[in-house]
C-alpha cells in the first residue's frame, strides 16, 4: 500500500465504525424489547466491533510516526499489536457475552412481544453492514489488484491486518444477522427458545474463528514474517538478473508494517566490478524494487566472494546446491 494508502485505511475504518455504533443502538433496543438472545448477541457484537475501531483508529495513527533514532523503521508494526487486541477484544467483549447469553436463553421464556421491531433493527443493520461491508471490499480488492492477486489470496497473504479486520468485522456481522434471523423466525414458528439461543450461540462461535484468526495473523507479522512467495521470488529474481550480479546467495525479508518491507541479500559480484560500482548496483536494486513492488523495501546488499556456498534458489523450498568457482 503506497500513496494515499494510510488515508484509505482512515476512511474504511471510520465508515466501520459509525456503521457499527449506529447498529449497536437498534439491536440493542430491540433485543430489550422482543426480549430476544440473539438480537442482545448482535448488540453486543456491534459493542465489541465499535471498540474494535477504536483499537484499529490507534493503530493507524500510531503507525503514521516518523522514524526516529530508537525505531529507525518507523511504527508500521504497531498495527500489528492493535489488531492482536482487536482479535482479543472480538473474542472476549463479543464472542464470550454471545455464548453466554445463549445458554442463558434457554431457561427463559420471553413471548412474541417486539419481534416485529427486532425485524426492523435487522433490516436497518443489514444496510449499515452492507455500506460499511461494501467499503472494506472496495479497498481490499483495490490492494489485491496492485498485488497481483486473486481477492481470497491476497486476503490471506496481506499484511494490512487493519483492512483485514474492518473486512472480516463485516462479512461476521453480516453473517450475524443471518443467524438472528434465522432465529427469530424459528422461535416464532415453533415457539421454542431454543433457536434463539442457538442462534446467540453460533454468533458467539463465529467471533471466536474471526478473533482466532485475525490474532493468528497479528501474532505471525508482529514477530516478523516474510515477504510471500511471489515477492520473494520477484526480489530473489530481480537481485539475480542485474547486470554485474554472479549470483544470489542468500535472501532474508520481513514485514516492517502493511507498507514497509526489509530485504537482505547475500549477493556474489563479478570479480572484476569495483567496491564504488558494487554500491552503485545496490542503489540501483534498491531504486528498482521500490518500482516493482507494492511495498516499500529496505534493501541492504551484503557483498560476499563466491566460493562455495549454498545458493538458495527456490522462495517456497529453499534448496541448497553447492557451486565451486
Amino acid at each position: 500500500m503506497k500513496s494515499g494508502g494510510d488515508r484509505s485505511t482512515l476512511l474504511t475504518v471510520l465508515i466501520a465504525g459509525a456503521a457499527n455504533l449506529f447498529v449497536a443502538a437498534i439491536k440493542l433496543a430491540a433485543g430489550l424489547l422482543a426480549g430476544s438472545s440473539a438480537m442482545l448477541a448482535e448488540a453486543a457484537h456491534s459493542v465489541a466491533d465499535t471498540l474494535n475501531q477504536v483499537f484499529l483508529l490507534t493503530s493507524v495513527h500510531q503507525a503514521r510516526r516518523p522514524a526516529d533514532r530508537e525505531h529507525p523503521f518507523g511504527y508500521g508494526q504497531e498495527r500489528y499489536f492493535w489488531s492482536l487486541l482487536a482479535a482479543f477484544g472480538i473474542f472476549i467483549a463479543g464472542a464470550g457475552f454471545s455464548v453466554f447469553e445463549g445458554i442463558l436463553a434457554l431457561g427463559r421464556s420471553s413471548g412474541e412481544r417486539g419481534v416485529l421491531v427486532a425485524y426492523i433493527a435487522l433490516g436497518l443493520s443489514a444496510v449499515a453492514e452492507g455500506i460499511s461491508f461494501a467499503r472494506a471490499t472496495a479497498q481490499t480488492r483495490a490492494q489485491a489488484k496492485e498485488r497481483n492477486l486473486r481477492l481470497f489470496e491476497h486476503i490471506k497473504t496481506s499484511p494490512d491486518t487493519t483492512v483485514k479486520a474492518a473486512l472480516f468485522e463485516d462479512s461476521v456481522a453480516i453473517a450475524g444477522l443471518g443467524f438472528a434471523f434465522a432465529g427469530l423466525v424459528l422461535r416464532q414458528l415453533t415457539g421454542s427458545e431454543v433457536w434463539d439461543a442457538a442462534a446467540s450461540m453460533a454468533i458467539g462461535a463465529l467471533l471466536i474463528a474471526a478473533a482466532i484468526r485475525l490474532g493468528a495473523d497479528s501474532r505471525d507479522l508482529l514477530i516478523g514474517r516474510a515477504a510471500d512467495p511471489d515477492q520473494l521470488q520477484l526480489i530473489q529474481s530481480h537481485i539475480a538478473t542485474t547486470e554485474g550480479v554472479t549470483a544470489v546467495l542468500d535472501v532474508l525479508t520481513m514485514h516492517l508494517g502493511p507498507d514497509h518491507l526489509i530485504v537482505a541479500a547475500r549477493v556474489a559480484f563479478d570479480d572484476d566490478i569495483s567496491a564504488d560500482r558494487a554500491e552503485d548496483l545496490a542503489d540501483n536494486i534498491d531504486k528498482e524494487l521500490k518500482e516493482r513492488l507494492p511495498v516499500v523495501p529496505h534493501v541492504f546488499i551484503d557483498p560476499t566472494q563466491l566460493q562455495t556456498s549454498a545458493i538458495w534458489t527456490d522462495p517456497d523450498a529453499p534448496q541448497l546446491r553447492t557451486d565451486k568457482v
